[in-house]
């Protein structure tokens, strides 16, 4: 199983940025698919992007063009860059491996707010 930490949270305004980290620990990171999924107050868990092992990125509709997911293979890292924040982006923020079984970090709460 693979072990997930998050950080990078945080609030900011609307139309700002923040970037999330992902590290990954306990397994071979490289191996696995990854994920960041969100999850707001009375709201179901949501995919946000996802990146194949091979680097190939993936996105809901909701958040193409303004948040881009990538990885570091060698520092066992994924990243979700975040940009044009809005207000329906506030939620929690978790990381996730496809795994077998899923692994999931704890998340980091992300605030966009005036």
């Amino acid at each position: 199983q693979v072990q997930l930490v998050e950080s990078g949270g945080g609030l900011v305004q609307p139309g700002g940025s923040l970037r999330l980290s992902c590290v990954a620990s306990g397994s071979i990171f490289s191996a696995y698919a990854m994920g960041w999924y969100r999850q707001a107050p009375g709201k179901q868990r949501e995919l946000v992007a996802g990146i194949t092992s091979g680097g190939t990125p993936n996105y809901a509709d909701s958040v193409k063009g303004r948040f881009t997911i990538s990885r570091d293979n060698a520092k066992n890292t994924v990243y979700l860059q975040m940009s044009s924040l809005k207000p329906e982006d506030t939620a929690v923020y978790l990381c996730s491996a496809f795994s077998v079984p899923r692994s999931w970090g704890q998340g980091t709460q992300v605030t966009v707010s005036s």
